[in-house]
Parts: C-alpha cells; sequence; structure tokens
C-alpha cells in the first residue's frame, strides 16, 4: 500500500497508461481479444510482466468444479480485464470480485475500450469482502 493507502498504485497507474496507449493506437468499438492481445504487446514492449490466459481452479466443497481464466494478470498482482461495453456496472464490478476470490489476488482493473474516452475502473477485495 502506498502512502494515500491505495493497494498496487503504481503498478494500477502503468497499466492505464498501457490501455490509453493501445487505445490511441486501435481506436475504439473493436472486439475484446484485439485490445487483450495489444496490451500483452504493449506490457512486453514496456518490459513489465503480463500473463495472458493463467487458469484458476472454481472450487465447490473441495471438488474442483470448473476453471476461471483472466485476461490478463499485470505484475503477477492485478487482473486486468479488456471490455467492450456501454458502461461498467455492478454486474462487472460483481464479476470482479469473484475473479479476485477465485485467484486470491486482491486487485483488479476493468478497462472499457468501447468509446473514444478509456473508461476504466479498480476493484479491490478487501478481508472484509471475502
Amino acid at each position: 500500500m502506498d502512502a494515500n493507502g491505495l493497494m498496487l498504485k503504481d503498478e494500477v497507474y502503468r497499466i492505464v497508461g498501457a490501455a490509453f496507449a493501445v487505445l490511441k493506437e486501435l481506436g475504439h468499438g473493436l472486439h475484446e481479444k484485439p485490445y487483450e492481445n495489444a496490451l500483452v504487446v504493449e506490457f512486453g514492449l514496456l518490459g513489465r510482466p503480463c500473463e495472458q490466459q493463467r487458469r484458476f481452479p472454481v472450487i465447490y466443497k473441495t471438488v474442483q468444479v470448473s476453471e476461471y481464466v483472466p485476461d490478463l494478470i499485470a505484475f503477477g498482482t492485478v487482473i486486468v480485464d479488456a471490455k467492450v461495453i456501454d458502461g461498467i456496472t455492478d454486474h462487472e464490478r460483481g464479476q470482479m470480485l469473484n475473479y479476485l476470490r477465485i485467484s486470491r489476488l486482491h486487485v483488479g482493473l476493468i478497462l472499457n475500450f468501447k468509446r473514444a474516452k478509456l473508461e476504466w475502473e479498480r476493484v479491490v477485495l478487501s478481508d472484509h469482502s471475502r
């Protein structure tokens, strides 16, 4: 946590900066996958660690019932979810909280590339949210 109490503030700042660069280059309104793939390229060019499509087991009463595969995990600590939707709502925030619980990470970033202006939200799973 930084002095302002924001968990992974610098990492989130760098991810959002990469997203702005991708949006500037590709424009808005494509499908989600080109933005995800372009973020991987951008992170690589910036020398920033990023994993694409890492798998996490979904466990129900000690039995694996599925897998969760996030778009990206940046810096080994932040789930990055690229979207092309009308707007970020409680639905996406709730999904991200579930993703954070499953992955046991604490910070997620929803990036919406639908419009010319990047929409983004940081979602934090606190110990109280578990």
